[in-house]
Parts: C-alpha cells; sequence; structure tokens
C-alpha cells in the first residue's frame, strides 16, 4: 500500500537539505524547512532562491515553475510545526549521537503514519531506526550532492522497514525525477563504498609523495575521465564529512584497507575542511584554488 505524500519535512537547512527543499518543491510538494535557527532557515531559503535563479537562467525551468516552488516551502522554526508532515527527511551532520537526538525528539511531534527518512551516507538504517519510536517506518533516502543536478538517490531499508514504507518511498523519489539505487544497509552503502576509498587512497598518494595535489587531480581528470579530480572532491564533499565515513567504514568492516589516512586526519584536526572552510588541500581564498601541498 503507497501512502500519498504531499507534506515533505526537511530537518537541516545547509548544503544538503536546502537541495532536498528546493527539488521537492520543483515537484509541486509543500515543504517545511527546520534547522536550529530562524537564520540558517533564512540562509537556505536564500540558498534555494539563487540556485532556482540560475536553473532559470540557464531555461531549466521557467520563472513561474520558480515562483510556485518558492511559495511552497515554509520555515518551520520547532519540530511541533511538522506535524502534518507525511515524510520527514533527516540531514544533519553525519555523526550518529546527533541524529539519535533529532529523532528522539521529533518522533513526539509526528502523526504516527508518518515516514521518517535519513538522508545519512554511511550510518547503519537499522541502528537509527532502533532510536526511533516507527521503525517499520524509517528508511534510508540518501540524495548526492548537489542533489538538484544529480540524479542518483540511493535507497536503503533497515532490517525493519516494511513493504509499505519502502513502495511509498520509491514512489517519492520516482515523482522528484531522481533515478534510484536499491542499496543493502552495509556500511557507506553503493555510492560512497566506492567512492571514500579512492579518495583515501587519492590522499594516502599524496602522503606518501608519489604526486602533488594538482598531478593526482589532473591524472584522475584526464586518466580515468572523471569530472573532477579526487582531492578537489575531497574538498567540495568537507574533509569531515570524508573523514567520518572512512571511520564508519573501518569501524563497520574491521578491515585494515579502510583505515583514515593520517594526513586527511591531520587536515580535519587543523579545521582545514575544504571548500567550507577556504581551506583543504587547496586554498580557496584568492581569486583561484591553490594547492596547500
Amino acid at each position: 500500500m503507497v501512502a500519498k505524500i504531499e507534506t515533505v519535512g526537511v530537518i537541516g537547512a545547509g548544503q544538503m537539505g536546502n537541495g532536498i527543499a528546493h527539488v521537492c518543491a520543483l515537484a509541486g510538494f509543500t515543504v517545511l524547512l527546520n534547522d536550529i535557527s530562524s537564520d540558517r532557515i533564512k540562509a537556505g531559503m536564500a540558498t534555494i532562491n539563487g540556485n532556482m535563479a540560475r536553473q532559470v537562467a540557464k531555461k531549466t525551468i521557467t520563472e513561474e515553475q520558480r515562483k510556485n516552488a518558492l511559495a511552497l516551502i515554509k520555515p518551520a522554526e520547532k519540530y511541533e510545526a511538522l506535524a502534518h508532515c507525511d515524510i520527514v527527511i533527516e540531514t544533519a551532520t553525519e555523526k550518529e549521537d546527533i541524529k539519535r537526538k533529532i529523532f528522539a525528539e521529533l518522533c513526539a511531534s509526528l502523526k504516527p503514519e508518518a515516514i521518517i527518512a535519513t538522508n545519512t551516507s554511511s550510518i547503519s538504517i537499522t541502528r537509527l531506526a532502533a532510536s526511533t519510536d516507527r521503525p517499520e517506518r524509517f528508511i534510508g533516502i540518501h540524495f548526492m550532492n548537489p542533489v538538484p543536478l544529480m540524479e542518483l538517490v540511493e535507497l536503503i531499508r533497515g532490517i525493519a522497514t516494511d513493504d509499505a514504507t519502502f513502495e511509498t518511498a520509491k514512489a517519492f523519489v520516482t515523482r522528484l525525477g531522481k533515478t534510484i539505487a536499491v542499496a543493502e544497509d552495509f556500511p557507506a552503502f553503493i555510492v560512497n563504498r566506492i567512492l571514500l576509498p579512492m579518495i583515501n587512497e587519492a590522499i594516502y598518494t599524496l602522503y606518501e609523495g608519489v604526486g602533488n595535489v594538482e598531478s593526482i587531480d589532473t591524472a584522475m581528470r584526464l586518466g580515468a575521465h572523471h569530472p573532477m579530480g579526487p582531492l578537489e572532491l575531497a574538498d567540495f564533499i568537507g574533509l569531515d564529512t570524508c573523514l567520518s565515513v572512512m571511520q564508519v567504514l573501518y569501524e563497520g568492516l574491521a578491515d585494515s584497507k579502510y583505515r583514515p589516512c593520517p594526513l586527511l586526519v591531520k587536515y580535519v584536526e587543523a579545521g582545514w575542511l575544504g571548500r567550507k572552510t577556504q581551506r583543504g588541500f587547496y586554498d580557496y581564498r584568492g581569486e583561484k584554488p591553490v594547492p596547500t601541498r
């Protein structure tokens, strides 16, 4: 039985959250955007507005579609405001304790039949589901970054996720115009299980002096036809997120091939997290990015 989804709650107005709100509104869903402060919600709304304006300029959407979509996104400062949502998607930072705390506080405000989804890129869906009052109505819906441009969504069932929740989530993602890859609930699912060890290996290649930042990125762009070099991509994702995913893989699979590179750890300790902090494997403070090693 596929439930009808009309109202979508999004927890977190950051890079992933505002992207998810953006595609949901364009698909005609009412969206309630939540974050820990009204300033963050406003910043998220401003980003959505700017990104939609870019789509209008590129003629991928019309000005009317932009106006209609923006009118569907409403701020929701408290979890109580999400009471009428049919599905709520959590996009908080990739830390399990933070996600669990959100779910513990959120459940009381939701109607019993509401579905809870997490946008986690690596954490066990089964374990997160167990921290809610509705593990059978809990699912992983992992969007790729940047959400408006990337076609793929990974759907991950926890051990308790029921068929109705899975079918409803499938129909919802299809309505967003995305392509689904169904993944089993193992650490980092499909995309990050393959992608992050590759990025980690690129960092080891740098750490061991096999090549410098520029040669590694050029080699993979031109030698493997990747649109972005692995170190540039790591900066885009956020080095803290890369480290979190590698730690989940390393702890979850207990295999030394997933050991995070010490250089990645050092960059994160320095607070050089990539583009969002202006420094990572590249320094973004000047006119064009300059390698930091």
